[in-house]
């Protein structure tokens, strides 16, 4: 059973998933004790955060043997925030809207207006974090075995949320973009849900910022045709063989305003 000491550090982890950085006095107000309070919280070894210049951050040493959500969450924060004011304008009122698990996705939810109501399907939770402070949005997490390394709950039986429902529109994130090996990820755990929600959808939408061209991680969501469409804050070189695949499989590309 967890101690006090035990749910204040898992609440900053969670909180982390959304952000690179948490002030101390923004912490202490968030979980309601004193500054120094999270100081003696973060003074053992074993916490998953720790102060760093007077701001609660991920430990890094904690997770280094794994690819970790909220290790991620801090990287190309600028390209990030610009490919998710892209895909959040892509979405209307009461759509029904599938979020993937990658750490650009609560960023588009932050993007949407508070006031528009849309439904959202997630397994993951750092975007069912981002979800509930939506006050017009219907929130549905598919549940499951609970993977720590990048927060996502997987089906335990053959029968997971997707299988009823048809979103509009599937926001899919990648580490991979590949002209022979096409679409990849980190972790083979999210490949099912992401192929059911590539089946289900009216429009599939991948979201991946130009660092991910001509880049193959172990686990192969498919191939480019999957898609109807590319948000990323760069298009590829024009001679390349990847803008080609792009035009021939009829893959719209939106690229972000600086």
């Amino acid at each position: 059973m967890e101690n006090r000491r035990d749910e204040r550090i898992s609440k900053l982890t969670h909180a982390l998933k959304r952000t690179d950085k948490i002030h101390l006095k923004e912490a202490a107000r968030l979980l309601g004790v004193s500054e120094m309070t999270i100081r003696r919280d973060m003074s053992e070894e074993s916490a998953g955060v720790v102060l760093l210049g007077g701001y609660v951050v991920s430990n890094l040493r904690h997770h280094q043997h794994h690819y970790f959500v909220s290790d991620q969450q801090s990287q190309n924060v600028a390209r990030k925030r610009r490919l998710a004011e892209v895909a959040a304008g892509l979405i209307q009122a009461d759509d029904i809207l599938f979020f993937d698990c990658g750490t650009t996705m609560p960023w588009i939810i932050d993007a949407i207006p508070d006031e528009l109501p849309f439904t959202a399907i997630c397994c993951a939770m750092n975007t069912f974090i981002a979800l509930k402070e939506k006050p017009a949005c219907r929130v549905l997490l598919s549940g499951g075995e609970f993977s720590a390394d990048n927060a996502i709950f997987m089906p335990l039986g053959p029968v997971s949320l997707l299988e009823t429902l048809c979103p509009d529109k599937a926001f899919i994130s990648a580490a991979g973009i590949d002209v022979s090996q096409g679409v990849t990820c980190y972790n083979l755990n999210e490949l099912p849900i992401k192929h059911q929600a590539l089946q289900r959808a009216g429009t599939s939408i991948l979201v991946a910022d130009s660092t991910k061209y001509n880049k193959v991680l172990p686990a192969r969501i498919g191939d480019l045709s999957l898609f109807d469409m590319l948000i990323s804050d760069l298009p590829p070189s024009p001679s390349t063989e990847l803008s080609r695949q792009l035009a021939e499989h009829q893959v719209q590309l939106a690229v972000a305003d600086d």
